[in-house]
């Protein structure tokens, strides 16, 4: 087997120019696991915490920085940290995790698996009753740019839906975070959070449960050219 990492997108076909050619992007995938019983970072299946997210990143999980959207707006300071997301409250707890896309590319799944429904560390423990998504550019409490889902009440799968705006933005995920490089035009990436709003009566600290978070894309090609323009192609 082999591991690979490179910029651009991943295109596989038969034939590569004219009427006939059949290349398409491959599907890529993004997962967080999350293990409400551990709440160390940096170790297998970190859950977050109070105010801290998961990055999709973490090898293995570490805590994330959910940026401030910038909406394509160069900043020679770069992208600035947003503001945390809510601490938990008695009845309430917010975590989620954060996916870092290339800019532009086209969201075709985001699922919510649920093996065990969360429950806090009380002597009789409480048991989450309801879990909210909201699939978003940043921290989000009400229905997000990219998706929407309904709650969940039992242990299963949650699945998004995309309509109107949601759709476009799915389509062609928007310019969120600037990556400056010394001496060079700056980069963009699609930040993309999945915030799991939780909630029971008197529910305390979380203590237990398990959720894993799956982000379906495709890396768009932004400079495809065309049939007689450079790359046209041209890929490899």
């Amino acid at each position: 087997m082999a591991r690979s990492t490179f910029s651009g997108p991943i295109l596989s076909g038969a034939n590569r120019f004219g009427p006939q050619r059949d290349v398409g992007y491959s599907v890529l995938t993004q997962q967080a696991f999350l293990d409400f019983s551990n709440t160390t970072p940096g170790t297998s299946n970190y859950s977050g915490t109070s105010g801290v997210f998961v990055a999709s990143n973490g090898i293995p999980n570490t805590a994330a920085t959910i940026w401030t959207p910038q909406n394509g707006s160069y900043s020679n300071s770069g992208p600035t940290v947003a503001s945390a997301p809510t601490a938990d409250a008695t009845g309430t707890a917010y975590r989620g995790a954060v996916f870092l896309l290339p800019q532009g590319s086209n969201i075709t799944d985001v699922i919510v698996d649920v093996g065990a429904m969360p429950a806090d560390n009380a002597g009789s423990p409480v048991t989450v009753t309801s879990i909210q998504p909201y699939i978003s550019n940043n921290f989000a409490t009400s229905t997000g740019v990219y998706g929407v889902m309904s709650a969940i009440t039992s242990a299963g799968r949650g699945t998004a839906t995309f309509t109107g705006t949601t759709l476009d933005n799915a389509n062609g995920t928007l310019l969120d975070v600037q990556n400056i490089q010394p001496g060079n035009q700056p980069s963009w990436f699609s930040q993309v959070v999945v915030t799991l709003k939780m909630t029971a009566s008197s529910l305390g600290t979380l203590a237990s449960g398990q959720i894993n978070i799956t982000l379906k894309y495709a890396q768009q090609d932004l400079n495809i050219g065309n049939g007689t323009t450079y790359p046209y192609g041209n890929f490899d």
